[in-house]
C-alpha cells in the first residue's frame, strides 16, 4: 500500500476504521487521505434551512459546504489519530457517496480504501441501492469495509 483514502463520518465505526487507516498506513508508509463527503440532498436541505432562517439573506455556497466537509474530515483526523505517527491530507467534497469515493481514489492515485458500510437487506439494497456495494464494484483497488 503507498497511498490509502478513508473516508471519515460521525459514527464510532468509522472513526474507529479511520484510526486503524491510519495505523495502517503509517506502519508502511503510506500517505493517508480522509475524505469527508457533503451528500447532495443533504446540502440541498441545509441550503433551503438557511435561506428560510434568514428569508434569502444567506445563501450556502457548494464552497462553504465543500468547506465545511474538509474542516470536519480535519477534526476526525485529530480526534482520531492524534497519537498516530502520520501526515495526512484532508478533502471534503459534495455530491454522490459512491461516485465521489472512486474518483477521488483514482484522482489521487489510491491503492486501498477504507469505508464504513450500512447494514442492509437484500430487500433494501435492491429497493435503496448502496453505496458501499457500488465502491466495492468500480473500485480498481482493494477496498476495507467495516459495517455499522
Amino acid at each position: 500500500m503507498d497511498h490509502a483514502l478513508a473516508v471519515v463520518g460521525p459514527t464510532e465505526t468509522a472513526k474507529t476504521l479511520t484510526r486503524e487507516a491510519g495505523e495502517l498506513a503509517a506502519g508502511v508508509g503510506a500517505d493517508l487521505t480522509l475524505l469527508h463527503i457533503t451528500d447532495e440532498d443533504d446540502y440541498d436541505e441545509q441550503r433551503e434551512q438557511l435561506a428560510q432562517v434568514t428569508r434569502g439573506d444567506s445563501t450556502y455556497s457548494v464552497g462553504q459546504a465543500v468547506e465545511g466537509a474538509r474542516a470536519y474530515a480535519s477534526d476526525i483526523g485529530r480526534e482520531v489519530l492524534e497519537d498516530v505517527d502520520i501526515d495526512y491530507e484532508t478533502v471534503g467534497t459534495v455530491g454522490d457517496r459512491a461516485e465521489t469515493v472512486v474518483a477521488e481514489a483514482r484522482r489521487r492515485g489510491c491503492d486501498h480504501v477504507f469505508i464504513a458500510g450500512r447494514k442492509r437487506s437484500p430487500t433494501g439494497k435492491a429497493l435503496f441501492g448502496d453505496d458501499t456495494q457500488r465502491i466495492i464494484l468500480d473500485a480498481e483497488m482493494p477496498v476495507t469495509v467495516v459495517t455499522e
